[in-house]
């Protein structure tokens, strides 16, 4: 193929810039507008295609002309350096002339590799310098150099580029801006004499952030983070209006109620009532008195309401002191209920708050968290997820599309050196053959099915190398010395590349697995002993193995192969492990034996798959990756400057003992441990020391940009994984010939013992072929009357095979023995039979049922075609995957009858059969029945409940329970009953939820057995089970289940391979904390012994207090594989980690005792975990899981979690919700009502009612607790404004539309909102201020606010955000219907 001729490059000259400006003038003066646009391909920062050739060397580095139409009229010229990047330079306006010598030596300069390089490694040094916390004598002198090289390159820039603010000037880039304010801040601390370092600390740390505009990807990425943030703007702006309006309904519900705490009553001198003494300075100084529960640091809290908590004997519930965890957690007024509603929407600790305020409030009020999880941890969550997903989707196709429109040659000089690369290659391996020998062929054979088994992995993982390195490749790797080695070659080959020796390398390895969990502590000598040998034997094993595949395929073709490579570092690994064994500080190279794991790899395609997967995705996702870390650099940098001192100084307010708590930040490797926590998911306690030694004003925005843009780098990055593992198809998996042959050695395997066993069973069931003939015609003919014609000839294909495997002849059917099967028209039709009673069944019935005689196995009759109460109805009514005996249609048209033959021998017996199971399939399938049945299954499930501890105080209940479960029983038994009458055996136990059926039955009579004797009082504890029995009663629960089961079950594969993973992780953990978590406790405090009084366990147990308090093991620990997946399940569950950790960063050995942070640094295999223990194979996990939903859509539907009554009712709603519904309310024809009618349908009206809102959720905002008296009156007068101004609202609309004023929804909530709003204006007082607390009206007034997302009257971008959950609502009933079942099940189990 002809490659297209070269474009020319011209140099920009004089002439050049006024044929320029002419062009410009006369484009000026026609004032056309062109349609042209920037070409992507001549960006600034993309290599120049290689269609305009070669660079001259006169070229490089000089002004050309720009070759982009688009800039041709833009006064631009364009500079190419050494790797052809394109740079664009404006030629006039606020700059020198392209010509002036200075300003060509500045573009020299700027455009120069080394010059990015230069400035990149200065940015590196000068954030290492940022990062030490006790900085070295020479730092003034390499700041000030530092300071020096920036303020240099920006004299460059500004020389090179001009000093304007337009494209391709110097402040055109807002990163300029940023260099040149940064610096700029910088010479003013260096020179003033004014102390500007505190003010101007953090300006500086913004160099950080010059690495991403010297790195192009961290520049893209960036400006993709940009456009999915503007994206969002609708979500970030309804997240903050339901924030806003929770935290006002938060502060109306639970102002002042944590301050409620038990203090101890006066003595009987003391005359004071016992009420709530709010304001009593006698109580508020007695802080000792409140009650503490043991080992809590906080007063315990109560409430006045008679479900919350309550005080124990001697105490008063009062209102005093402060309020919990240093009086940050509270309601009391608006800026502490956001930060709390902020701390429920992360879910960070939101068991503590729920616990708090139900005690000081009341269990009523657990609705209410609740709906906070519903809303903003799940609805608001799926809302960001969606919107960034949907956001990546769109630059992954903007990306294939512009791949698409790419010119075909645009094509650089790198790939055609690639190239050239490969055809070196092809030369390596064909010299390999010409150096074989003529007469081994054969061995030159085997070499090329080693080269082309390894042809996938030698493509990926082959370095590009100097040709010098391929010549000695050719030379010393490649070993064919004489025809002895050669046939010693082609021998070991045959050995090594046989699958039965894949299969023992295979067991070896899992063996070797089994030895590597087998370690714990403690162990015996014994043990210790085996594992050694163990081992030792392994490392022979894999060491031989490496060592014969060398000699097989050559140095060369060995080390072609990635998995070879790999191989050989676990071999050379455990040789240095034996050598190196007794040195001293090696012991933590143990930790790498781990790596035999991944040698399953080889073996599992999976396996094999996920990983290439994981690691092409990070490596072309590394941009994001960096992207992330260096925000979180630059974050901890920040954070060690802003609080570092701090900390130093406030300490003693965090801790009493004037000690660092273990999350600060003083240096950088906390601060940078403290930002990692922050994007896990916990920051509140740590928010709250910092609150204690910095104040909440610099807190606040640090801790909000970490979070904010943190969350939103780590979700981009999970759905960019998540959307790769998305094309994860298990069926499509590739095996190598290591699988292969695994499978090759399997089958071998069956195949042996298959034959054994048949001739085996040959010997003692050799039947003579006589009495199988008699045996074969006697059975076809008994089941004539039963049986379709496909099923017989089914059967007889059976029988063939039957015999064929016995050695008996075959006995073939003639066709016109075929036809006379055919059953006669004349002749009524019979009751399908149900499969499970046929004798043919008893043989292989899915083999019979796999096969269809003369297709009709596809076909199926008509529901008149049999009778009433065929199977075929329950099969097709139920959509179940039953395997019922349906009728078939025989190609020639006749239906299935009787012969007159089979009339003749039908007896009453049968008749009357027939009858009853037509009788009993009428009731099964009898709605009522239905409806019966299910009834009693709630009934029974609901009275599990009832059975708690204290039933055998309640004599009644526990007789009605008892007599209720013998009728349950009975009533499931009969239902049972009638169903094997109907449907039969086979149908009935084919049947998934009619298993589980049968299940829960027994549960019901194992439960009554256990009742009626002692000794079988056990099998009581497994009546949980019987809830299940709702999940086979409703489909709504049916339809999720069966979605749930076809999304993970296929994930099975992938789940392994996450445990082995987290398999992995806990043998590290056992090599490095076993028996390490140990420590001696001090029982009059309860802490640990500091290590200056007790250093290891033989101190420890000569202390005194030895008898009460020995040496202890932490609950959680490592020091088996078992107790490791333990601790890394609680690590991954981000709840209860830290003590986790707590205890690993404190070990120092086996029988030591722990000091504080004595190892610190393995904080670093828990962030290990955290990275490629949990967040990655989640992302693996659920990209799986999303492929196979996206695949079950496709072939269920769009929605796979609703029944088919509910898409019908889906379509209703979404028709609802697409079309405007709502009738106009007509024009009455009196003046006065009209005017009043115009008056509140003007947009005008409705503007200010919305502001009214507003304005009284300001009002709302401003309040707080403890607040003066005069402002407790104003408020009340406010309130009254508003429900006088509702109250007005609501007549003019009464009077203007009359009796179509309630046929509006919103304006009967308006009219209910207006009333109650009256009587709590009234109630107070009447009845008093105690019963109707005064934040009741605000309340009721706040509820108007969600008139803003009201269709047509607020933003449309709030209805375009929550029309997905009204169209969702059917699924997410039936999602909420099966978790509730599920945690129904769980709590009668637990109870």
């Amino acid at each position: 193929m002809a490659s297209p001729e070269p474009m020319s490059l011209v140099p920009f000259t004089r002439e050049s810039l006024e044929l320029m400006e002419q062009r410009i003038a006369k484009k000026h003066n026609e004032d056309q507008q062109e349609d042209l646009k920037p070409n992507t391909d001549l960006e600034v920062g993309k290599e120049l295609p290689f269609i305009y050739g070669n660079l001259l060397q006169g070229m490089v580095s000089e002004p050309l002309e720009d070759v982009d139409p688009y800039y041709q009229n833009k006064n631009t010229f364009i500079v190419i350096n050494k790797k052809r990047t394109i740079f664009r330079f404006n030629a006039t306006w606020c700059t020198l002339s392209p010509f002036n010598s200075i300003r060509k030596t500045t573009i020299k300069m700027l455009v120069h590799p080394f010059f990015r390089l230069f400035i990149l490694m200065t940015v590196l040094t000068d954030c290492i310098y940022m990062s030490m916390t006790d900085l070295p004598k020479w730092g003034p002198a390499l700041q000030n150099t530092l300071l020096g090289i920036y303020t240099l390159e920006i004299l460059i820039k500004l020389t090179a580029r001009g000093i304007w603010a337009g494209p391709f000037y110097f402040f055109g880039d807002p990163w300029n801006w940023l260099d040149f304010t940064v610096t700029l801040f910088e010479h003013v601390t260096s020179y003033s004499p004014l102390n500007f370092v505190s003010t101007f600390r953090i300006a500086r740390n913004l160099r950080i952030l010059k690495i991403i505009p010297l790195n192009q990807g961290l520049k893209t990425y960036l400006g993709i983070l940009l456009h999915c943030l503007k994206k969002l703007a609708g979500v970030i702006i309804l997240t903050l209006f339901f924030l806003n309006v929770f935290s006002l309904i938060g502060m109306g519900l639970f102002m002042g109620n944590l301050k409620h705490k038990c203090l101890r009553w006066p003595q009987e001198n003391e005359t004071e009532t016992l009420y709530n003494k709010t304001r009593n300075p006698h109580y508020l100084r007695e802080i000792e008195n409140f009650y503490h529960l043991e080992g809590e640091r906080y007063a315990l809290l109560c409430g006045n309401r008679t479900d919350a908590g309550q005080c124990p004997e001697g105490y008063v519930c009062v209102k005093a002191g402060t309020n919990p965890d240093d009086g940050y957690t509270n309601f009391d007024n608006f800026g502490w209920a956001l930060l709390a509603l902020f701390r429920l929407m992360t879910q960070d600790y939101p068991e503590a708050l729920y616990h708090q305020i139900l005690y000081a409030s009341g269990k009523v009020y657990m609705i209410f968290f609740v709906v906070i999880s519903f809303w903003f941890a799940f609805y608001m969550a799926s809302l960001f997820l969606g919107i960034v997903a949907m956001s990546y989707e769109e630059e992954k196709q903007t990306a294939v599309e512009k791949a698409k429109t790419e010119p075909k040659f645009h094509h650089t000089l790198k790939e055609l050196q690639e190239g050239n690369e490969d055809t070196e290659t092809q030369t390596t391996q064909i010299e390999m053959k010409k150096r074989s020998p003529a007469f081994m062929i054969t061995s030159s054979n085997m070499l090329d099915d080693a080269t082309v088994r390894y042809g996938e992995e030698h493509k990926k993982s082959q370095k590009r190398c100097p040709l010098c390195w391929c010549r000695f490749a050719k030379t010393f790797l490649i070993w064919n010395c004489c025809p002895c080695w050669l046939k010693l070659k082609e021998f070991v080959h045959v050995i090594i590349m046989h699958p039965f020796t894949d299969l023992f390398l295979t067991i070896c390895i899992i063996l070797n697995i089994y030895f590597l969990t087998l370690e714990c502590y403690p162990m015996n000598e014994e043990t210790i002993s085996v594992l050694s040998i163990g081992n030792l034997v392994f490392i022979g094993i894999f060491t031989g193995e490496m060592i014969f595949k060398i000699i097989a395929m050559h140095p060369y073709g060995y080390f072609q192969a990635g998995w070879n490579i790999f191989d050989s570092l676990i071999v050379f690994h455990g040789l240095a492990e034996l050598f190196l064994v007794n040195v001293h500080g090696m012991a933590f190279s143990r930790s790498f034996k781990v790596l035999r794991i991944f040698k399953l790899g080889k073996y599992w395609p999976t396996f094999k798959i996920l990983m290439l997967t994981l690691i092409n995705s990070l490596v072309a996702l590394r941009n994001l990756i960096l992207l992330l870390f260096t925000f979180m650099f630059f974050s901890a940098v920040v954070g060690m400057k802003l609080f570092g001192l701090s900390y130093k100084e406030c300490v003693c307010s965090v801790d009493k003992d004037c000690q660092l708590p273990r999350w600060h930040m003083m240096d950088f490797f906390h601060s940078f441990l403290n930002v990692f926590r922050i994007l896990c998911g916990e920051w509140i306690e740590t928010l709250w020391d910092c609150f204690n030694v910095a104040g909440q004003f610099s807190c606040i925005p640090f801790y909000m940009m970490v979070i904010l843009i943190g969350n939103l780098l780590i979700f981009y990055l999970f759905l960019a994984l998540v959307s790769s593992f998305s094309s994860y198809n298990s069926a499509t998996t590739e095996e190598n010939d290591e699988a292969k042959n695994l499978q090759h050695a399997v089958a071998r395997i069956k195949k042996a013992v298959n034959c054994v066993l048949s001739k085996i069973l040959c010997k003692k069931q050799n039947l003579p072929k006589e009495k199988m003939d008699n045996v074969n015609g006697t059975y076809v003919k008994e089941n004539l009357s039963d049986h379709t014609l496909s099923e017989l000839s089914n059967t007889q294909d059976f029988l063939k095979d039957k015999e064929k495997s016995s050695g008996t002849e075959k006995i073939t059917m003639t066709e016109n023995e075929s036809r006379s099967l055919i059953p006669s028209p004349s002749v009524s039709e019979t009751v399908p039979i149900a499969s499970g009673e046929s004798d043919i069944e008893n043989l292989d019935n899915k083999e019979i049922q796999s096969k269809s005689g003369y297709g009709s196995s596809k076909e199926k009759v008509k529901p008149s075609s049999s009778s009433e109460c065929s199977t075929v109805d329950i099969a097709i009514s139920e959509e179940e995957e039953m395997i019922y005996e349906r009728e078939k249609h025989p190609k020639n048209g006749y239906r299935r009858r009787s012969s007159p033959g089979q009339i003749s021998r039908e007896s009453k017996r049968g008749k009357m059969w027939q009858n009853i199971r037509k009788t009993c399939c009428k009731i099964v399938e009898n709605n009522f029945f239905k409806f019966f049945i299910g009834l009693v299954t709630l009934l029974s499930t609901s009275a599990l409940a009832f059975e708690d501890i204290y039933i055998d105080q309640r004599k009644t209940i526990k007789i009605l329970l008892e007599y209720a479960d013998m009728i349950f029983t009975y009533i499931f038994i009969l239902e049972m009953l009638l169903k094997w009458m109907a449907y039969g055996f086979k149908a009935y136990f084919t049947n998934g939820w009619y298993r589980l059926d049968f299940m829960v039955v027994i549960v019901f009579c194992l439960s009554l057995m256990g009742k009626s004797r002692e000794e079988l009082k056990p099998l009581i504890s497994i009546k949980f089970l019987r809830a299940l029995r709702v999940l086979s009663q409703f489909e709504r629960m049916k339809v999720v289940v069966r979605a749930l089961i076809k999304t993970t079950f296929p994930t099975l594969n992938v789940f392994l391979v996450c445990l082995v993973i987290w398999l992995a992780f806990s043998i590290v953990g056992v090599h490095l904390f076993a028996g390490t978590f140990y420590e001696c406790i001090d029982p009059t405090s309860g802490g640990r012994f500091p290590i200056y009084e007790v250093r290891n366990k033989s101190q420890c147990e000569s202390l005194v207090f030895n008898e009460s308090m020995p040496w202890e093991n932490a609950k959680l620990n490592f020091d088996n594989v078992g107790n490791g997946f333990l601790s890394l399940l609680q690590v991954a569950t981000f709840n209860g980690w830290i003590t986790i950790m707590n205890s690993a960063v404190d070990s120092i050995g086996v029988n030591m005792q722990p000091n504080f942070e004595d190892n610190i640094y393995m904080y670093c295999y828990f962030i290990g975990f955290i990275i490629f223990g949990l967040f990655l194979p989640l992302t693996m996990l659920t990209g799986v899981i999303i492929a196979n939903f996206q695949k079950l859509k496709i072939k269920g539907g769009s929605n796979i979690f609703i029944t088919v009554k509910q898409k019908k009712q889906y379509r209703a709603l979404k028709k609802l919700m697409y079309e405007d519904s709502q009738k106009p309310v007509p024009r009455p024809g009196n003046k006065f009502q009209g005017f009043i009618f115009d008056l509140v349908t003007n947009q005008i009206f409705n503007i200010i009612i919305m502001a009214l809102i507003c304005f009284q959720a300001i009002a709302i905002m401003i309040q707080s607790d403890e607040q003066s008296p005069k402002m407790d009156a104003a408020l009340y007068w406010i309130n009254s404004v508003f429900v006088m101004l509702y109250t007005g609202e609501c007549l003019l609309k009464l009077i203007s539309f009359n009796c179509n004023y309630f046929t509006i929804g919103w304006n009967i909530f308006d009219f209910m909102v207006v009333i109650f709003s009256i009587t709590g204006l009234l109630l107070p007082s009447m009845v008093g201020y105690y019963l109707v607390p005064p934040s009741l009206v605000q309340l009721i007034l706040l509820s108007r606010i969600i008139h803003i997302l009201r269709p047509g009257k607020g933003p449309k971008v709030f209805h375009d955000l929550l029309l997905p959950l009204m169209l969702s609502l059917p699924a997410l009933l039936n999602i909420s219907l099966l978790i509730f079942l599920v945690m129904f099940v769980y709590a009668i189990f637990g109870m």
